[in-house]
Order: C-alpha cells, then sequence, then structure tokens
C-alpha cells in the first residue's frame, strides 16, 4: 500500500464527484419529466454523501480536496450550454449525462491503474463511484 497512490486516487475520485454533483445543477432546471428529476436528484444526493467520504477519508490523511480541471469544467458548462440553447429537451440532458459519467468512468479506470499502490478503502470507493455512474447511464437510456 502506497499512502501517496491512496491520497491521489482519493482527491482524483472527490474532483469526480465534484464535477457529477455541478454537472447535475447545471441541468437541473431544464427537466420536464419529474421521474428523470427525481433519478438525478437521487444520483446529486449519492454523489455528494460518497463525496463526504471522501472528504473524511482525505482529512485523515491530511490532505486536501481536489476541485475538478477548470479547463474541464468551463469546457463541460459550454457544451451543456450549447446543446441546450439548440435543443432543451430531457433527450438532450439524458444524452449530456451520459457523456459526463462515460467519461468518468474512463477517468476513474485510468486512475485505478495509475495509483495501483492505493489502499483497498479508496480503491473500493471509486469502484462504488465507477458502479454509480455505470448504473445511472443504463437509468438514462429511457430518457435518450
Amino acid at each position: 500500500m502506497n499512502s501517496n497512490d491512496t491520497v491521489e486516487l482519493l482527491k482524483e475520485c472527490d474532483a469526480g464527484v465534484k464535477m457529477a454533483v455541478s454537472s447535475f445543477d447545471d441541468v437541473m432546471g431544464k427537466i420536464q419529466n419529474s421521474n428523470m428529476r427525481d433519478l438525478l436528484t437521487r444520483s446529486k444526493e449519492n454523489h455528494e454523501k460518497l463525496g463526504n467520504e471522501i472528504h473524511h477519508l482525505l482529512n485523515e490523511h491530511h490532505s486536501d480536496t481536489k476541485d475538478p480541471n477548470p479547463m474541464a469544467k468551463t469546457m463541460s458548462w459550454m457544451k451543456t450550454t450549447m446543446k441546450m440553447g439548440m435543443d432543451d429537451s430531457d433527450a438532450t440532458v439524458a444524452d449530456l449525462i451520459t457523456d459526463g459519467c462515460n467519461m468518468g468512468v474512463k477517468s476513474l479506470h485510468r486512475y485505478m491503474n495509475q495509483y495501483r499502490g492505493a489502499d483497498k478503502t479508496s480503491r473500493d470507493i471509486c469502484g462504488r463511484l465507477v458502479t454509480m455512474e455505470e448504473d445511472l447511464c443504463k437509468d438514462l437510456r429511457e430518457y435518450l
């Protein structure tokens, strides 16, 4: 177990959770279907809960949290604004969130490979986050 790998993996998970919550906030007011809104509200709450666990673990390791890359966050906001400006349907929201989930899963797997020395707890948290993203993609299919 490598303490540095543990902290770095937790930081990347933290940034991913923050990015997801920000994305939910960007689209929440545009959703027409109440079931879809409930789905994203629950997902946001689950992400925030996992984020709190991550913050606790980072505190235990005497480490700061990590914000998403500002460029990635700006690009995500621009893509959302542009796509929603052209078509503000629930299908567009589902498409945007699905794309974000897929990018998150890809990044998280890359970080798990990069930080192989991370402890079991941080790897489990990363795995839980991956599962959350994959499940959300599946749940959003009916809205595409």
